[in-house]
């Protein structure tokens, strides 16, 4: 079986549309109200239809398509449900600690700048070099994404397709910055949207319809059948779950969002994310159940191509373009917010809060946020045209965030976190992470009953965490306590032939233990309003304009 291919005329005609559409969109952003400010958050103006609409997309990558397609061949009913409900948690799990993180600082631009304001430089760098790393990581899987999608679909090559996305998506974000991506975001989620309701049902109904699908049931296992597979559970549901808030807290494109939405509105823009992304994704996920049902085998034995072989097999030229701009749009959404978190990242806390010390040129600020657009386009051009094997980075990006996840809430609620806590926690929990990922020790025997105690600690933080953003101290404390002692009753002995998620564990436990032992050592004091003093706007046009129309309007109602 072969897929369908288009002319080469004909994609370069979809993607010169797609391309051309974007670039023309952000033509009608004011280029003439630009500052460094808007440059990475839009001025925290953002409003709820926006926001919500550029969190969803900005989650909805290339990736999640081929996972949540695999997700549903490999594991069944279930599969689908835990690759979209936990990826939905991610965003939702910021909400409650985002609303402090803008109380502590109203005018951050990344989470970094928190950071710095609490603890100094070693603190934010380490936040700021994971952001770095995993957005890096991002955008070369994105345009990998699309290289392949265009080598697959067309006579071109799969450089060709690497390079003319890389030069779309710098095109349309490079003058505008963060503004350029949300606003078309909006664009993109309505195509996405569309282009995704129709697809789905078309490849259900053209494969023979529900009762179809219903009767390859027979074909399938009792653990693909089965709802609560634990099968499921343990190999994807849980190490996603516990993904949930490493991935809220440590990467940048949701801070950014939740740095630029307007206050009063990030409740009602991340639940909406939640649900949009939820939906959409699960949706996706069950093209692969529907492959699964059929008895379809994966073309080339390459799971990632079983979307494009559902959608080649059973649609028309016409659904299959659509499907094309589909992929094109969720990876290009993905990619420029990469490239403004990025952008920012190295503004705001590689400049902005260490080389200019003190004395920053908004001018070169802006400079310095579209020459590093450009030198990371290229990067993860280069990269992903070389094809390399990736897992290794995102095994050491994903210890990262899990490893600071504690110690960056802590900092913002405890006045007691040290920067020395901070550091030592997250190295030791990198350090721990990797002894247990790689089996650096035999997990057997002291060894391994010692690695799983940390872990059951970390399963204590992850819902002890959870609980707390959104009930309380108390409740985060019961919670926390209630699940590591679960843990140890059910899972001693048991946890440690699941190498990814007693490591993922053990990062969480390990930076925890760490950083409150050496809290408790010390007797410093933070004053936590000293944030927002230390944390605010880079170009103040913006706080003047702000400043003269506020005067305009306290002198009308004098009047």
């Amino acid at each position: 079986m072969e897929l369908y291919q288009f002319s080469i005329t004909t994609v370069l005609l979809l993607l010169a549309a797609f391309y051309g559409g974007t670039y023309f969109l952000t033509t009608f952003i004011k280029k003439d109200q630009e500052d460094t400010d808007a440059f990475m958050v839009s001025n925290q103006r953002i409003g709820f239809g926006m926001g919500a609409a550029s969190m969803t997309a900005t989650w909805i990558w290339a990736a999640s398509f081929y996972a949540a397609a695999t997700s549903g061949y490999t594991y069944g009913v279930s599969g689908p449900l835990h690759y979209g409900l936990w990826g939905a948690l991610m965003i939702l799990f910021i909400y409650p600690f985002g609303r402090r993180f803008r109380s502590l600082a109203p005018k951050a631009h990344t989470l970094g700048e928190l950071i710095h304001a609490r603890h100094g430089s070693s603190s934010q760098l380490i936040l700021a070099f994971s952001n770095l790393l995993g957005s890096i990581i991002s955008l070369m899987v994105n345009f990998t994404a699309a290289g392949a999608l265009v080598a697959v679909l067309s006579p071109l090559s799969f450089q060709a397709g690497i390079i003319i996305a890389g030069v779309g998506v710098l095109s349309y974000t490079l003058w505008s910055g963060f503004r350029a991506s949300v606003f078309t975001d909006f664009a993109q989620l309505v195509a996405l949207m569309a282009i995704a309701i129709v697809i789905i049902p078309a490849v259900l109904f053209s494969m023979g319809g529900p009762s179809v699908m219903l009767e390859g049931f027979n074909n399938m296992s009792a653990e693909q059948v089965d709802l609560f597979s634990m099968d499921a559970i343990l190999k994807q549901g849980a190490p996603f779950f516990i993904a949930v808030l490493a991935y809220a807290i440590g990467n940048q494109t949701i801070s950014q969002r939740l740095f630029a939405v307007n206050e009063k509105h990030i409740k009602s823009t991340f639940l909406t994310a939640t649900l949009g992304y939820g939906a959409i994704v699960i949706g996706l996920g069950m093209i692969g159940l529907m492959a699964l049902t059929l008895g379809v085998e994966p073309l080339n034995g390459e799971v990632n191509n079983l979307i494009p072989q559902m959608v080649s097999t059973y649609l028309s030229p016409v659904f299959i373009g659509l499907f094309f701009i589909l992929v094109i749009g969720s990876l290009s959404s993905t990619a420029d917010s990469d490239l403004s978190a990025l952008s920012a990242i190295v503004m705001a806390d590689v400049y902005g809060k260490n080389l200019a010390r003190g004395k920053i040129d908004p001018k070169r600020m802006l400079f310095i946020g579209r020459m590093t657009m450009v030198a990371a386009t290229l990067i993860g051009v280069i990269l992903a045209s070389y094809s390399f094997d990736i897992l290794v980075m995102l095994v050491f990006v994903g210890a990262l965030w899990g490893a600071i996840v504690f110690p960056v809430i802590a900092s913002c609620y405890w006045d007691r976190i040290t920067n020395v806590a901070f550091t030592s926690a997250v190295l030791a929990g990198l350090a721990l992470f990797c002894v247990a990922r790689f089996e650096l020790l035999p997990m057997s025997g002291a060894t391994g009953l010692t690695f799983e105690l940390m872990a059951f600690v970390g399963a204590g933080v992850v819902i002890g965490l959870m609980a707390f953003g959104f009930f309380g101290k108390w409740v985060g404390i019961i919670a926390g306590v209630i699940a590591a002692l679960a843990m140890t009753y059910y899972a001693t002995g048991f946890l440690r032939e699941y190498t990814v998620l007693l490591s993922s564990l053990v990062a969480y436990g390990a930076s925890t233990l760490v950083c409150v032992v050496i809290s408790l050592l010390s007797n410093e004091r933070f004053d936590f309003d000293l944030i927002n003093q230390r944390v605010g706007h880079y170009d103040d046009r913006y706080d003047l304009n702000t400043e003269t129309v506020n005067t305009r309007h306290q002198l009308a109602k004098e009047q």
